[in-house]
């Protein structure tokens, strides 16, 4: 260990002025466990500090193979590894300039032990919850009602919300919120996607009822309907069923829906569509329209991100194209959609990479960085930067 006259001696050979350094010493040595590769780095922005400091935890998910993220309680942030020209020394209990000048009663030599190194440290990036996953996972085993048979004897996967947290790469917040978007309900215990031909039955039920009964679209009474429904599906069923397709408010103490006619709409839609691999526009317009309840107005803007119109076919023809289908990866996203359409309008592709956008990045800035513009009879299109298979 340096005394403080060897310490004077080596700040003389340096030719360096004492009076112009801080009076406390640091002399530095390697612990005997010190070794690369025992302790990590993570660089933190203020609000996980703070979540830290506050108790809270923050969690690495991600299977072998796939690339680690870490999640807050409601953010996901890619992890990547930073190289550093300067060694990073890991030492307990190291007191900074600031808290050196701060304890003037310091001890002016102060022996460190070295418990760590490290030339590069985990760098976090906010990015997108890879949720897709979610859908994928549920889809396995879609319920389809209490007189399935396959519900009762097979035993297919079924997730909790402890086994979502651990298997997608989303905070919990940002799992519970996609489970809402996707209409999961929970099942003695399990999240469970409604196979769609049993919500459409369940669907029917409800609309059926409102019509029979001539009830405002706007005031669906709950009691009632579980009344009435009750004796032919599961009453948590059609109050699911209600809450994915309405608006829930209480008036004069009674539970009401407002029902939304864009996803009403939208549904059957996709009911007429996924049998077919291309429709007339105009025939499916008309059947869409008579197929919808009493009261209710079809428009082609309720099907973005559900259903494709091809203008240039003659006649006009409309199919399914599902934004859920499609990929989460960015380039592969756009691979598959100029594959399916060698150019897009702005307003067509919209929907269909809407979801692709970071935070504050715009359709326009995916647009660029993708895709290549042009001008088509005076209207401006896309196509792809790189050649398609």
């Amino acid at each position: 260990m340096r005394s403080r006259a060897e310490v004077d001696a080596t700040l003389r050979t340096a030719k360096l002025n004492p009076a112009e350094l801080l009076p406390v010493v640091h002399c530095l040595s390697f612990g005997p466990q010190a070794g690369a590769g025992e302790c990590c780095l993570l660089q933190l922005e203020p609000g996980l500090c703070a979540e830290l400091e506050a108790g809270r935890s923050l969690v690495i998910r991600g299977e072998k193979d796939e690339q680690a993220v870490l999640c807050s309680k409601d953010k996901t942030y890619d992890m990547k590894i930073a190289d550093t020209s300067n060694m990073l020394l890991f030492i307990p209990g190291c007191k900074t300039p600031e808290q050196l000048n701060a304890d003037q009663a310091s001890c002016n030599v102060i022996h460190s032990k070295i418990a760590g190194f490290s030339n590069n440290y985990w760098e976090l990036r906010r990015c997108r919850p890879k949720l897709k996953k979610l859908r994928k996972l549920l889809m396995e085993d879609p319920y389809e009602g209490p007189d399935s048979r396959k519900d009762q004897t097979l035993t297919f996967s079924k997730y909790t919300t402890e086994d979502l947290l651990s298997l997608i790469q989303a905070s919990e917040e940002e799992i519970l919120h996609q489970l809402q978007v996707i209409d999961a309900c929970k099942i003695e215990g399990f999240w469970r996607i409604l196979e769609f031909d049993y919500e459409m039955k369940l669907l029917n039920h409800v609309t059926q009822l409102i019509d029979s009964e001539s009830w405002s679209l706007s005031k669906v009474p709950l009691r009632t309907c579980l009344e009435e429904l009750g004796s032919l599906e599961p009453r948590e069923m059609i109050e699911h069923t209600l809450l994915s397709y309405g608006r829930k408010y209480i008036d004069d103490g009674e539970v009401y829906f407002e029902m939304h006619e864009d996803k009403i709409c939208r549904a059957i839609a996709q009911m007429l569509l996924q049998n077919a691999v291309k429709f007339n526009l105009s025939e499916f317009h008309e059947v869409w329209q008579q197929s919808v309840p009493e009261g209710m107005t079809t428009r082609l803007v309720q099907l973005k991100g559900l259903a494709l119109v091809d203008k240039s076919s003659r006649p006009e023809t409309i199919f399914l194209l599902k934004v859920e289908d499609l990929p989460e990866d960015n380039q592969e996203r756009f691979n598959s959609l100029f594959s399916i359409r060698e150019k897009w309008t702005e307003e067509d592709i919209t929907p269909y990479i809407q979801d692709l956008c970071a935070e504050k990045q715009t359709v326009g800035a995916l647009l660029t960085k993708y895709a290549r513009s042009s001008m088509q009879n005076g209207v401006k299109v896309y196509n792809s930067r790189r050649p398609i298979s």
